[in-house]
């Protein structure tokens, strides 16, 4: 063993602790790991000398232990804590990675013991180190003192020194610094020194006890700032100071309540109490008791309690010569010696006024009176009195129990009353305000109430008096038809004098205004006419409607009362159409020719006004040779062939005849109620599809020969004029063209030289 330890050459390392293990079973010699030097700042090796921030992030890499072994082995890391001690930090035993995998603290734990090693798997080397945890500003000032409650006295000196703050951050450094500010430094009376936290009252602010008996002051102890998580940062607290202010007497008594108002009644009696002051000490921290007395303008006719402050009547309220009296009354504060100190003087009136004993009172010519009638025309003019009310109203009280308000209570505003404040005694007018509701259609009498009620009497005397006003009738309404317009229909085989409609217009004015007669005017109204009393129209005696001739009349109907006010309604009339025109044809008896697949047109026409009696329908009622040949159109008359026929073939073969020409009865019939029709006979020549129209129609022309002739004649007049024509045109150019010659050898006669 002794061999072996030699040859091992084991020393103990210059760290704070070191333990070699030597496994024993090694025949050769095998040296020990170990860990590579490191100084300060070094994140590689031992972790000697390390430090940490404490607002380090769980999680975060911290270090890498790095070591090696003499032989070259692969080596292990190892962490370790004390038993009891909490594990921060956690080794990866392969690369040696350092992992902060609990929460720092400085202010709670500033180092950490921590136990690291470093094995080759035959030896371990095991190193005991410190980690400090470095500080952070992570903490906030605490207050020592504070929140707290101080008295100050309310004389104490202005800039004097009434508390001192204290307060304490655990941080180290400028973050542990701490200094002192007031929040609203501008509305406060205190101000505070930053450093020493000493507060005072403002240089030149006093303190005021009647003003403000305690005042809440918040200091903020600020700290001076710090990194934290890579950021400078500042932390901050605050906290009240209650600063209770103790009076001190220095404030005059001052009265409560006023102005003070007292009143001596008819009825009062000496010793009444008329009034009681009330004072107090203006220092209410401490006051003082209150002495009462009279300073001036009493007359000798009251008196004041010292202690109570009541005052009293002396004499009967007869004997008294004035009317108001201003009492100077003296509240004087009493030291504790019973010394009369600082005072205050107010005023009370007292007022000898008359009892409330009469109620005000309405008057006719004849004495009281509590019922008024007139009778007057509608709509008098807007502000027009109603003289026909001779109305008074009267309150034996005196002074402001003789003053009352005067109302009009009825329907609407169609009136109102003047004067509205009465004092004493007063004639009563009413005025008209709304001429338009003073209407006899709506209302054949008014009935108002006329109301006085004090006004400032604790009893509220009133009065009431009725007003009644019958409403005579004018002539203010024109007559109003029922409706601005009347329709009104009639059949047109109506006799003469039927009637068309009845009108009806109503005026509300009562007698002969109210009586409404009728006329009718316009151009539509010569066929009408109308009964002047019941606004009957009918028409004339001679009258003979036709829907056909005219369908529509318009005119208007006026309605007028006895004075010619009057109002217009238009009346539109529609004559009715009957079923009074059967359907006709141009001709009874029509000539077509038919070319195969091309439809031939009959129409008939029906002089009635309106459908359906003018609406035609078409039927085939026989044919000749064959009654099954021809379709017919019911709405439009159009005749064709059946589909099946395409030639004349079919037809032939049909007929058994070369002769293609058919004679059809075609009827027309109209859709009125009762129906009424009428037959043509209608002779068709049919011809192939292949023949122009040129063919078609002198085809047709066969069976007239009239025709024939007129064209034959108007061909042969123009081939006599177009001959004519020729022949003169050539005649013509023949002359001309000889005068050209003639003309020519005279010119060369005259151009010849003389020899």
């Amino acid at each position: 063993m002794t061999s072996f330890f030699r040859m091992k050459n084991v020393k103990i390392l210059h760290l704070p602790l070191l333990f070699v293990f030597v496994h024993p079973c090694f025949a050769q010699a095998d040296f020990a790991p170990y860990f590579y030097d490191n100084g300060p700042y070094n994140y590689n090796g031992n972790m000697a000398l390390f430090s940490l921030s404490e607002d380090t992030a769980v999680g975060t890499q911290i270090y890498c232990l790095n070591g090696t072994d003499p032989e070259g082995q692969e080596v292990r890391y190892g962490l370790s804590f004390d038993p009891g001690s909490k594990e921060y930090f956690r080794v990866d035993p392969i690369s040696g990675n350092i992992t902060l995998v609990e929460q720092l603290d400085r202010e709670k734990q500033d180092s950490i013991d921590v136990l690291v090693s470093i094995t080759d798997g035959q030896s371990k080397v095991v190193e005991r180190v410190t980690i400090f945890v470095m500080d952070a500003n992570d903490e906030k000032p605490e207050f020592l003192n504070m929140p707290a409650i101080i008295d100050v006295l309310e004389t104490t000196g202005s800039g004097s020194s009434i508390y001192k703050v204290e307060a304490v951050d655990k941080d180290t450094g400028s973050g542990g610094s701490v200094t002192f500010f007031l929040q609203n430094p501008q509305s406060t009376l205190f101000a505070i020194d930053r450093h020493s936290g000493i507060l005072r009252i403002k240089s030149g602010e006093m303190l005021d006890y009647e003003k403000t008996k305690t005042h809440f002051v918040t200091v903020i102890a600020r700290d001076g700032g710090g990194d934290f998580n890579g950021k400078e940062q500042f932390m901050s607290s605050s906290a009240t100071l209650t600063i209770n202010v103790i009076d001190a007497q220095d404030t005059p008594p001052f009265f409560i309540g006023t102005p003070y108002f007292g009143y001596v009644y008819e009825i009062s009696e000496s010793g009444s109490e008329i009034f009681t002051v009330v004072a107090k000490d203006g220092d209410a921290g401490n006051p003082n008791p209150i002495h009462y007395s009279f300073d001036d303008g009493d007359d000798g006719v009251f008196s004041i309690n010292k202690t109570s402050g009541c005052i009293t009547l002396l004499t009967p309220p007869i004997y008294l010569k004035r009317e108001i009296f201003n009492i100077k009354v003296k509240a004087s504060e009493v030291s504790p010696e019973g010394r009369l100190m600082d005072y205050e003087v107010t005023t009370v009136v007292i007022r000898v006024v008359d009892l409330n004993n009469n109620p005000p009172t309405f008057y006719g010519e004849n004495g009281p009176k509590n019922m008024f009638e007139l009778t007057m025309y509608e709509h008098p003019p807007e502000g027009e009195i109603l003289r026909g009310l001779k109305i008074t109203v009267n309150d034996s009280d005196q002074g402001a129990n003789a003053k009352f308000n005067l109302k009009l209570i009825g329907p609407g505003r169609m009136l109102r009353v003047v004067p509205q404040t009465v004092l004493n005694e007063a004639q009563v007018t009413i005025l008209v305000e709304d001429s338009a509701a003073m209407d006899y259609e709506k209302h054949h009498f008014l009935t108002y109430k006329l109301l006085a009620v004090e006004i400032d009497t604790p009893e509220r005397f009133s009065a009431t008096a009725d007003i009644v006003i019958h409403l005579l009738d004018t002539n203010d309404n024109a007559p109003k038809f029922s409706s601005d317009y009347y329709i009104a229909r009639i059949p047109e085989n109506s006799p003469g004098g039927s009637n068309v409609v009845s009108v009806t217009a109503t005026d509300p004015d009562s007698g002969p205004w109210g009586e409404v007669k009728y006329s009718i005017y316009g151009s539509g109204a010569d066929l009408f006419l109308i009964q002047p009393a019941s606004g009957i129209i009918y028409t004339q005696p001679w009258a003979s409607l036709d829907a056909e001739v005219r369908s529509k009349y318009n005119f208007y109907v006026k309605a007028e009362d006895a004075e010619g006010k009057y109002s217009l309604a238009e009346v539109f009339v529609t004559v009715l159409d009957l079923n009074d025109h059967p359907p006709a044809f141009n001709d009874n008896f029509l000539e077509k020719t038919m070319v195969i697949g091309a439809p031939v047109k009959i129409e008939a026409v029906d002089d009635d006004a309106e459908v359906p009696n003018n609406v035609i329908e078409y039927a085939i009622m026989k044919a000749e040779p064959d009654n099954n040949i021809f379709d017919i159109n019911a709405d439009t008359g159009e005749i064709m062939l059946k589909s099946y026929i395409k030639s004349m073939a079919i037809i032939q073969n049909i007929t058994k005849q070369r002769d293609c020409t058919w004679s059809l009865v075609v009827q027309a019939r109209d859709r009125g109620q009762p129906s009424f029709s009428t037959t043509a006979v209608i002779k068709i020549d049919i011809t192939e599809a292949i023949k122009s129209r040129f063919v078609s129609h002198f085809l047709g022309l066969r069976k007239r020969p009239g025709v024939v002739f007129g064209i034959c004649l108007t061909f042969v007049t123009f081939a006599i004029s177009l001959t004519i024509f020729i022949s003169t045109f050539i005649y013509w150019s023949s002359v001309k063209k000889s005068r050209v010659q003639s003309q020519g050898k005279i010119r060369k006669i005259i151009r010849r030289p003389v020899p």
